[in-house]
């Protein structure tokens, strides 16, 4: 597992602020716990061992949508409730990470004839909304803090992946090399 982001790293102070930006500014949708949850989401994923850190009886990680949902099975390859809970967890972050940033790789993978990937019939936003619904229906206490944060994710599940767009799009803005030149004059 790769070394954890410090709390006052620039990487968590950059997606922070764009998700707050994207969140408040275009979606009125000013909810702290959600793009709280969210940034520290986008800064967990720049570790690609966070993006696939389900792994099977096997250890091999698992790296498809179909088979994290067998493995957050508790009829089949979960162990426990809290590791239905885990993966479930897991599939709803999976999916909105790639549905709000990545919609190109869902598009791709729906319309380039990718029948023999095992995710080619998975709505990822169906799938995403449902495992979030899991997780706050069987809860955690106070080890989340916040039980109706994933409640929320899930009844909102869209919204989230228009405003991880919203941010994806600030983040290309940012390469663009007009924009970097335009800022480099601003602030210097």
């Amino acid at each position: 597992m790769g070394a954890q982001v410090p709390p006052r790293h620039p990487l968590r102070q950059l997606f922070g602020a764009l998700t707050e930006k994207s969140f408040t500014e275009h979606l009125g949708w000013p909810d702290l716990n959600v793009t709280s949850y969210v940034s520290n989401l986008l800064v967990e994923f720049t570790h690609t061992d966070q993006l696939y850190k389900i792994r099977n009886q096997q250890d091999k990680p698992v790296d498809t949508v179909v088979d994290m949902l067998y493995e957050s099975e508790v009829l089949l390859q979960a162990q426990s409730i809290d590791r239905e809970r885990d993966v479930h967890r897991h599939i709803g972050d999976f999916t909105l990470f790639m549905a709000g940033l990545f919609p190109e790789y869902l598009r791709r993978l729906k319309s380039a004839g990718l029948i023999y990937h095992q995710d080619f019939l998975v709505d990822y936003v169906k799938t995403g909304k449902r495992s979030y619904g899991i997780v706050a229906q069987i809860g955690h206490g106070e080890s989340d803090g916040d039980p109706p944060l994933f409640r929320k994710l899930s009844d909102n599940f869209e919204l989230c992946i228009t405003g991880l767009g919203f941010v994806r799009s600030d983040l290309d803005r940012m390469q663009n090399p007009a924009y970097q030149r335009a800022r480099d004059l601003l602030l210097n």
